[in-house]
């Protein structure tokens, strides 16, 4: 019995919950908790709603300018959020308008949306190119992930659905989010910006992991029938023909 490979397992699997609980406590705190609180203290201090808006909104950015100084580096998301918070920032200082300032959010899931469907003419889509790396471009399945891109046509059609999902939802989020802000409160409409995107997020991934599900089912299927072989296993089954005999 291997126990130090079970052990090494068991290490990399506490590490990665790990990983995932920080990453949803920064989200909570700085991304929700930290912006609702500093603005209505800063609106029961006297301040008007675009200054409270626009001190309140520097929360998100510390994971961001975090996370670039620990890794040397800064992430696509991380420069979209970024963008958005200087975008709303100055648009609400130079306006006076509070609502211009909350727009801020749509900006870099407009950009987002943008991007995903605009990778369609691309070589790769965006969701394959987010999976691989996700998965690791030099490991075992991110090879297999490779080759299968480059293989089946089945497979390419896959993520170019999910990509086309998950463009048209970030535009429909940010097209939402503007509505919101230009028909709601102040207030109302910061709480709603701040919890929108992770409600968005939560049903893009529960229909990706469906919709993976379903298309993994059906290629075991294809599999078992001999009507799909992966790379390296030889060649599908071909149909048998029966020949027609001689009747004497």
């Amino acid at each position: 019995m291997d126990t130090s490979s079970d052990a090494r397992r068991t290490a990399e699997s506490s590490a990665a919950k790990g990983g995932r609980l920080r990453w949803v406590t920064m989200i909570v705190i700085f991304d929700i908790a930290a912006p609702l609180v500093a603005y209505k203290l800063l609106r029961s201090a006297g301040m008007s709603a675009v200054t409270s808006l626009v001190l309140s909104g520097v929360f998100p950015a510390i994971p961001v300018s975090f996370d670039a100084v620990k890794h040397r580096r800064v992430e696509v998301v991380g420069v979209l959020v970024l963008a958005g918070i200087l975008v709303g920032t100055v648009a609400g200082l130079v306006s006076h308008s509070a609502r211009l300032v909350l727009i801020e959010g749509s900006v870099p899931t407009g950009v987002l949306g943008v991007a995903f469907l605009g990778s369609l003419v691309a070589r790769q889509p965006l969701m394959f190119g987010f999976a691989r790396e996700f998965t690791g471009p030099d490991t075992a399945k991110g090879r297999e992930m490779t080759m299968l891109w480059q293989t089946y046509e089945g497979f390419r059609r896959i993520f170019r659905i999910m990509t086309v999902v998950w463009g048209v939802g970030f535009l429909i989020e940010a097209a939402l989010r503007i509505v919101v802000v230009f028909n709601t409160s102040t207030g109302t409409a910061l709480a709603i910006s701040k919890v929108t995107p992770f409600m968005f997020v939560g049903i893009l991934l529960a229909w990706t992991f469906a919709y993976g599900a379903l298309n993994r089912k059906r290629a075991e299927r294809m599999i078992g029938a001999g009507d799909l072989v992966l790379p390296g296993q030889g060649q599908p089954r071909s149909p048998k023909v029966t020949q027609p005999t001689d009747r004497a």
